[in-house]
């Protein structure tokens, strides 16, 4: 009787999961970094955009103080996964009034 031996990176012989696509891995990364500044009480409610790059952080957008800004990237380094942030926020200067 003849049994077939299995391939090392079949299915039950695979000592490590399977690593994700690198777009797949971005899209989660930026999901998690975004639902976090979302639900920080100091970055909440401030206009940042997040996106991933190579699992590099790209912050974007216009916040109100310069504690938002950093609070913003230190989250982002707290997501495990993440490699690198670029921190792009700009802070909202004075309105002037409308005419």
């Amino acid at each position: 009787m003849l049994m077939p031996w299995p391939y090392p990176d079949e299915g039950a012989f695979r000592s490590e999961p399977p690593r994700p696509a690198p777009e797949d891995e971005d899209a989660r990364l930026a999901a998690l970094v975004a639902q976090r500044v979302s639900s920080d009480w100091s970055t909440r409610g401030q206009q940042i955009v997040v996106t991933v790059q190579n699992r590099v952080v790209i912050l974007a957008g216009v916040v109100a103080g310069p504690d938002a800004r950093q609070v913003a990237a230190e989250i982002a380094w707290d997501v495990r996964g993440v490699v690198d942030v670029c921190n792009a926020l700009r802070l909202a200067g004075p309105r002037r009034p409308r005419r």
